[in-house]
């Protein structure tokens, strides 16, 4: 009897398993919650006050400074490459200049591993995670240009967009 009842176990597990496998793939994206938009404004502030405390300027949204400016915070070693928090505030920074010009939008994301801030473009799967670029290189000792970064992440990104007529 005790047999049976192992082999009938074994059975209901492995149904109860293959039927939960498909939510282990399961993706969830929303919008931005308040906490969100609250932490990236004071990353972002963050980054501005060191910029604007160790060099005279701040961020501006501009493309060609910014990337330059961060290259700088790093260059200069203001921001090391054990700095997390810093490193990830120049990502929040990178993925606004990045939305701006692939037209994208911050949204969480939400997978088996976890919870992230990323960019989406549209209602599409096409997402980016720029908050991690700059810290996953710089930490595993892979000191990329940031501007290397942002163009990896347009090259990368850019063939799957649909062309808009008329350009």
């Amino acid at each position: 009897m005790g047999k049976y009842l192992r082999v009938a176990m074994a059975a209901c597990l492995a149904v109860s398993w293959s039927s939960l496998a498909p939510a282990l793939d399961e993706v969830s994206v929303g919008e931005l919650s308040y906490l969100d938009r609250q932490y990236m404004a004071g990353q972002r502030s963050t980054l501005d006050e060191l910029a604007g405390a160790h060099f005279g300027t701040r961020f501006k949204g501009d493309r060609a400074h910014d990337l330059r400016l961060m290259q700088r915070l790093l260059d200069a070693k203001v921001v090391r490459s054990d700095q997390t928090r810093e490193l990830q505030a120049m990502g929040i920074l990178l993925g606004d200049l990045l939305a701006r010009e692939l037209d994208m939008h911050w949204v969480v994301y939400e997978d088996k591993l976890g919870r992230s801030r990323a960019l989406r473009y549209q209602d599409t799967d096409l997402y980016l995670f720029p908050v991690t670029m700059i810290s996953r290189r710089w930490e595993g000792g892979a000191y990329t240009p940031v501007a290397d970064i942002y163009q990896k992440a347009v090259d990368t990104i850019s063939p799957a967009l649909p062309t808009l007529p008329f350009q």
